[in-house]
C-alpha cells in the first residue's frame, strides 16, 4: 500500500489525502485482526522514515517546504500573522466572534475577504461565527452519532467483507471531520481537508452520499439475518 500512496503523493502532492488513505487502511487493518504490537512497531518506523524524508526534501531541496511553514505557523501563528498564520488567526477570530449562539445565519463578517476558503476548508469557522457554540456542538454531535452508528453497522455486518467496508466508510468520513475541525480550531497544523457534507464540492458530496448508501445497504442486509 505504501508505494501506491507515495506515487499518488508524488503526482498530486496532496499530503492530507494521503494521510487519510493511510489512516483508513490502518483502522481497517486493526479491525481485520492485525496484532497491535506489530502494527505499532512497523507503523512507527514507517512514520519516522516518512517524516524524515519529507523534512530532508523540504529543508535541503525546497520540495514541499510549505509544509514546514504550516507546522511553524501552527506553533505560533501570530509570528507571521500576515502570511502563514493568516488562515488560522482569522478562523479563531470567527470562532470567538460567534459566542454562544452566533451572530445569525448568513451574517458572518469573517467570510468576506478574511477567512481563506470560507466555503471549503474553513467552513466550520463560518458555521461557528454564525451559529455559535450551540451550532458547533450540534454539528459535532451529528458526526459523533454517525460514527457510532457506523461502528454498530460494522459490528453487525453479515460477513467480514461487509464489516470491513462499513469500517472503511465510517473511518473515511469520521477522520475527515475530526481533522477539519481540529485544523479550524488550531488543534493541529493546517491541511487542505474538507468537512464532509458541508464543504463546497458537488463531486465530493455525490461520492459521500454513495458511500452512505452502501453503509445503509450493509445495515439492511444485517437486519435480514
Amino acid at each position: 500500500m505504501s508505494p501506491v500512496i507515495l506515487i499518488l503523493l508524488g503526482v498530486q502532492s496532496h499530503f492530507s489525502a494521503s494521510v487519510i488513505i493511510i489512516a483508513v487502511v490502518a483502522v481497517m487493518m486493526l479491525v481485520a485482526g492485525s496484532r497491535l504490537v506489530h502494527f505499532v512497531s512497523f507503523g512507527a518506523v514507517g512514520a519516522s522514515l516518512g517524516i524524515g524524508a519529507m523534512y530532508i526534501l523540504a529543508k535541503f531541496f525546497n520540495i514541499g517546504s510549505y509544509r514546514l511553514e504550516r507546522i511553524t505557523s501552527f506553533l505560533n501563528p501570530w509570528a507571521d500573522a500576515q502570511d502563514s498564520g493568516w488562515q488560522i488567526i482569522q478562523s479563531l477570530y470567527a470562532i470567538g466572534s460567534g459566542g454562544l449562539f452566533g451572530v445569525g445565519l448568513g451574517n458572518s463578517k469573517q467570510k468576506y475577504l478574511y477567512i481563506s476558503e470560507p466555503h471549503n476548508d474553513f467552513i466550520f469557522a463560518v458555521l461557528a461565527e454564525e451559529l455559535g457554540f450551540i451550532g458547533c456542538l450540534a454539528v459535532i454531535l451529528l458526526f459523533a452519532v454517525f460514527i457510532w452508528r457506523g461502528i454498530l453497522i460494522a459490528m453487525k455486518a453479515p460477513d467480514m467483507f461487509g464489516s470491513l467496508l462499513a469500517t472503511g466508510i465510517t473511518a473515511l468520513i469520521g477522520l475527515q471531520a475530526i481533522i477539519n475541525i481540529a485544523v479550524v480550531t488550531s488543534s493541529m497544523p493546517v491541511t487542505g481537508m474538507a468537512l464532509p457534507f458541508f464543504s463546497y464540492g458537488g463531486t465530493s458530496l455525490i461520492i459521500l452520499l454513495c458511500a452512505v448508501g452502501v453503509l445503509l445497504n450493509i445495515s439492511r442486509q444485517s437486519q435480514k439475518i
